[in-house]
């Protein structure tokens, strides 16, 4: 099976139209249990050797555990063209920022340039391909602390390109920095439930050329059809803080209001990601993946035909307009 590609906006790079989150491999503070290394391993070999070659991480997955993993992947991998995309942290370490922040706190001058060496240093290389800052505000687009730090890593040649990873629920609270033109990516939480992007952010990103990397592709898992009234995780697994009663219960409904719909043969995941990749405003999407079954069930949702539209029509019905709360993260 071959994997299909995108143009990555301007940057212009080839990307398998699905791409690899890297946190759930990753384990550590803050993030999901159950990691194990060696069967992650195994799953990032085993994704590069089938046509994903765009790989998502962060410096706060297992704090550069994610991003050491990322380096080995590279280093076995290195006739594939392979492109990691990495984060950098809040300094206050809390997600998402709030308004009122100011950039000047949350990325500090010498602690942009901490991160970025430690980043560096974690992937083993001088020059990172995407460079994201893990939360957003869009007040800080004419920050100049912030058009500082870009012609920096621009100039001294650090990156390739520079992204924002955008709060939960808000695809509003990036459109004057991708309308700025200093930023190459954004990444967006877009779903079959959240299909707010394609009210403004997406049109933009395409007049811009700015790529769109889609995160959050099974909504933290009711798109698998996983999920039950009586899931729970062990303790320290960060979903426990997640799906809270009132957000578990919600998000079960509507995934099994959405049941009828999955096609013979079809899974609801599968059905996910096709969704997402009807859109041709979308370069690359990231579903997590934790071991090989994983990686190669979300393969078989690239290059398939397009959705039937009577299904499109039905699936943008599930539309799913959420509020942050402070569960949301």
């Amino acid at each position: 099976m071959t994997m299909s590609t995108r143009r990555f906006g301007r940057l212009g790079w080839s990307v398998a139209e699905i791409g690899y989150g890297m946190w759930g491999i990753a384990g550590g503070e803050g993030g999901w249990t159950g990691a194990d290394d060696a069967l992650g391993m195994q799953s990032l070999n085993l994704a590069a050797g089938n046509g994903y070659n765009f790989f998502d991480t962060a410096w706060i997955y297992g704090r550069g555990h994610s991003e050491r993993m990322a380096q080995r992947l590279v280093a076995a991998h290195r006739n594939r063209q392979v492109k990691v995309a990495t984060k950098i942290a809040p300094a206050n370490r809390r997600w998402p920022s709030r308004r009122g922040d100011r950039f000047e706190d949350i990325y500090p001058r010498d602690y942009l340039r901490e991160a970025m060496a430690q980043s560096q240093m974690n992937l083993q290389t001088e020059r990172i391909d995407l460079m994201q800052f893990h939360v957003w505000e869009d007040e800080w687009t004419d920050d100049p602390a912030f058009r500082a730090i870009v012609d920096e890593w621009r100039g001294r040649n650090l990156v390739d390109g520079i992204g924002l990873s955008l709060n939960r629920w808000e695809p509003w609270n990036g459109l004057r920095a991708v309308a700025s033109g200093l930023i190459d990516a954004v990444q967006v939480i877009y779903n079959i439930f959240d299909q707010a992007p394609e009210d403004e952010l997406l049109p933009l990103c395409r007049e811009k050329e700015v790529a769109v990397i889609a995160r959050v592709p099974f909504d933290e898992g009711s798109l698998t059809g996983s999920l039950s009234y009586e899931s729970s995780w062990p303790e320290g697994d960060w979903r426990n803080s997640y799906f809270v009663p009132e957000n578990l219960r919600a998000s079960v409904d509507r995934a099994n209001n959405l049941r009828p719909l999955i096609p013979e043969g079809e899974t609801m995941a599968g059905l996910a990601l096709r969704f997402i990749l009807a859109n041709p405003d979308i370069a690359v999407v990231i579903p997590g993946m934790r071991n090989p079954k994983h990686v190669s069930a979300n393969l078989s949702a690239s290059g398939k035909e397009p959705l039937p539209p009577s299904l499109h029509a039905a699936l943008r019905n599930h539309r799913w307009d959420r509020i942050p709360t402070e569960w949301s993260q």
